[in-house]
């Protein structure tokens, strides 16, 4: 007997990265090898010297396929099993090692926009919907579009094993999210790259195209974005509440290189208005969905927990996310 193991990897297309993948026919019990591309075909070669190598770094049960079949999460190599220049996992799991002792954690909040005909699912063919504001944790057929999508991609994080912790409508018609974590920097990344994939892969059979385009429709609309909750162990322990505040600081230190990697775009969903800072500025407070970083209040109640850094877009490459937080935020506290 044999398995398929479709190898997912991301490539070189800028500003923002795509998702490739390819399946392989392994024999039954053979171990994931690693594989190869052509690099030319993906913005990370050039045609004569096009072979780029991809080693298998997480795997998960494939919820499409079924049976003994896997999803494998690689990254992307030199031949000379260096990392390639656009792999930016490698940095990340630098920092991950480097700062393992305060045990960081992340949990994901993975914002998207449906689209169907050539417009956000749930638009009219001329003009515009109702006003945003009924639609965010929305029910009924004139407000929610998508579910069925949400539901099935959901169910396939689920049986891929994938540590999704909800979802829920977004406040612009035909935006959703769903949660990752909590998890480690490396194990938060890969899952959300996956589950990513799993995402564009189901919409397909529903005719439906997902996209996380920072700021979908101009005008008094929602952005997309991936808020990013951060803890160290020092701050989820008694006596945390420090340690958050410093982490905050810290972040504002360095708010120019954060912005810098955290999604194409960036400036048009980072205005100061729907629930933004602007990207040009730095804030933080507990409760506030307008300021760069909120600290959630239970954290100010019981002194210690997490902070929520609100200004990765939705297409930002949580790699590079979380490597940004990890070197800022642990290499204060270190």
């Amino acid at each position: 007997m044999a398995y398929r193991a479709e190898y997912i990897w991301i490539d070189g297309t800028e500003p923002t990265a795509k998702l490739r993948s390819k399946t392989k026919i392994l024999k039954d019990g053979a171990s994931l090898p690693i594989w190869g591309f052509d690099g030319s075909s993906t913005n990370q070669a050039t045609g004569d010297k096009s072979d780029c190598v991809l080693r298998p770094v997480w795997s998960c049960p494939d919820p499409i396929r079924g049976g003994d079949d896997v999803l494998v999460m690689c990254e992307v190599l030199l031949v000379d099993l260096t990392p390639h220049p656009t792999n930016t996992r490698a940095k990340a799991q630098a920092m991950a090692e480097k700062y393992a002792d305060q045990e960081p954690w992340f949990g994901l909040e993975q914002e998207y926009t449906f689209y169907k005909n050539g417009r956000p699912y749930g638009f009219p063919e001329s003009g515009f919907p109702a006003p945003q504001g009924g639609y965010y944790c929305g029910v009924g057929a004139d407000e929610i579009f998508g579910r069925d999508v949400v539901e099935a991609h959901t169910d396939a994080c689920i049986d891929a094993g994938i540590e999704i912790s909800g979802t829920n409508a977004e406040v612009m018609i035909g935006q959703w999210e769903y949660q990752i974590g909590p998890l480690g920097t490396l194990e938060v990344a890969d899952q959300l790259w996956v589950s990513r994939w799993l995402l564009y892969r189901i919409a397909e059979e529903f005719d439906v195209m997902a996209t996380l385009d920072a700021k979908p429709v101009k005008g008094d609309w929602n952005g997309a974005g991936c808020h990013t909750n951060f803890s160290t162990k020092a701050m989820r322990e008694d006596g945390g509440w420090d340690s958050i505040i410093a982490g905050c600081e810290a972040l504002g230190k360095v708010t120019a290189k954060h912005i810098a990697g955290y999604g194409h775009d960036i400036e048009s969903r980072l205005t100061g208005a729907h629930e933004t800072q602007r990207h040009d500025q730095f804030s933080y407070g507990v409760s506030d969905r307008g300021a760069s970083i909120r600290i959630p209040w239970q954290c100010e109640i019981d002194k210690k927990g997490y902070l929520e850094d609100r200004r990765p877009n939705a297409n930002c490459d949580p790699y590079v996310v979380c490597g940004l937080m990890v070197e800022t935020i642990c290499g204060a506290l270190a």
